[in-house]
């Protein structure tokens, strides 16, 4: 790779090839021994670079302009892309973002487990715009800036960014960000409210206010009068997430339905659930259709949250166990699968990271297992999940990284095949990834 000074006006400029994309969304250079990560470029594509930190052999850097522009280039969509630092992938189309995380995923495979999958799946994708149901706001008063401001964190920043709308979020709630900041302001402690966390369902919008000082009875009269005006369910939230409660209306709930399955599932604001509605329907159908489950088989469930997989193989199983570590989940899994009529299906709490070779749900024979666990992967839950013997294993995934990693440990380790896996578009316009795997015995 080459690099030549520009202007002598703009010493600090120069050009680079790119050469590939990280996993946070940054083209990838190499300049005079170093690597470069450039905000804004893609492989391919020639820029004008300008670096804006240095650390350790690494340059982090910004487009100044693209000179030789990739045919994957598009215009985003956002006013904001560039400086909000929720989408790092809107200038890429949709095609060829589909086909770099694919290759994220290939890599980490190779690289990190040494496992090629038999079969690649094709991805499952959607709606690019309008999807995500589920952020976190960041509220500040910042009088500089005109006021409260609500939205994401600016890029690299912890300043949250002046945002006028959100293409990405829901339009019932990301394009009112500026009626939101003025419902902040108008409060009494408007610098005291930090967070509004967004959760939607089928059913509804939910708005949870993060407040650290006491609200006033006049504030409930705006907030609710604001969740009248839109619909929206208004909750408060004054200390941790047991703190929750409804302020408008008296009563409600959230809801989510899985139609393939004629499950509905009901759930808390603060509880976890996919972001992106769509995706997730079609994530379960798919994960439901790969591990195949027979009317006469026992399917374990782990890391089930509040039963979004457990229900669904239990119409289809015998028997489903659904485990999980947070009590409130499976309090609601519980919930769900007497909501639908479910007798068929279990939960237990237990904490995956741990030994749980002794546990007495451990002690029964599983025909098949589905796993879903947080960014940290489930290493600590693989050996004690391979000697069930079950004869497949789905492995649903948001880190392509500790995939590949536990990949590496059924294939290498336990003697499992890795039959088939493939990319979740869940995140369209970011550079997360996520990702199923089928494994086989044998």
């Amino acid at each position: 790779m080459t690099s030549r000074k520009r202007q002598p006006g703009s010493q600090r400029l120069a050009e680079a090839d790119i050469a590939a994309l990280s996993p946070e969304g940054r083209g990838v250079a190499h300049v005079d021994g170093q690597t470069v990560f450039v905000w804004g470029a893609l492989p391919g594509e020639r820029v004008l670079f300008r670096p804006l930190r240095r650390r350790r052999g690494i340059v982090e850097a910004e487009v100044v302009e693209v000179l030789q522009p990739s045919p994957d280039r598009i215009e985003p969509a956002c006013r904001h892309f560039g400086v909000c630092g929720g989408c790092s992938l809107q200038h890429v189309s949709p095609q060829r973002q589909r086909r770099l995380k694919s290759d994220m995923l290939r890599t980490q495979f190779e690289r990190i487990g040494k496992v090629e999958p038999e079969e690649w799946l094709p991805p499952l994708h959607g709606e690019a715009w309008g999807y995500r149901r589920k952020a976190r706001l960041g509220v500040k008063l910042v009088a500089k800036k005109g006021g409260v401001l609500v939205g994401f964190r600016e890029r690299s920043s912890s300043l949250i960014a002046p945002l006028e709308r959100c293409e990405v979020l829901d339009p019932r709630v990301g394009h009112i960000l500026p009626q939101l900041a003025e419902l902040v302001e108008g409060l009494s402690v408007p610098r005291q409210l930090p967070q509004i966390e967004v959760a939607i369902g089928d059913n509804a919008v939910g708005l949870v206010f993060r407040h650290l000082a006491p609200l006033t009875h006049g504030d409930h009269e705006k907030l609710a009068t604001f969740g009248r005006q839109h619909g929206f369910q208004i909750y408060l939230q004054p200390g941790d997430e047991s703190t929750v409660h409804l302020l408008w209306p008296e009563q409600g709930e959230l809801t989510y339905r899985l139609p393939d399955f004629d499950v509905e599932l009901a759930f808390r604001p603060t509880d976890f659930t996919q972001v992106n509605a769509e995706i997730n329907r079609l994530m379960v159908s798919r994960a439901v259709e790969l591990l195949d489950p027979q009317p006469q088989e026992a399917v374990l469930d782990l890391f089930c949250g509040l039963g979004n997989f457990t229900l669904p193989l239990a119409r289809r199983a015998a028997r489903a166990v659904g485990v999980e570590g947070e009590p409130g989940l499976v309090e609601r899994a519980h919930a769900n699968a007497r909501r639908n009529g479910l007798d068929n299906c279990e939960f237990h709490v237990a904490d995956l990271s741990r030994d749980i070779s002794g546990l007495p749900w451990m002690q029964r024979r599983y025909d098949k297992l589905l796993l879903d666990p947080a960014r940290s992967g489930a290493a600590e839950a693989v050996p004690h999940i391979a000697r069930l013997g079950a004869g497949r294993i789905v492995y649903v995934s948001c880190n392509p990284a500790t995939l590949a990693r536990d990949a590496g440990m059924l294939v290498h380790d336990h003697g499992y095949r890795l039959r088939a896996a493939g990319i979740i578009d869940m995140f369209p316009n970011t550079a997360h990834v996520e990702s199923i795997a089928v494994f086989e015995q044998g």
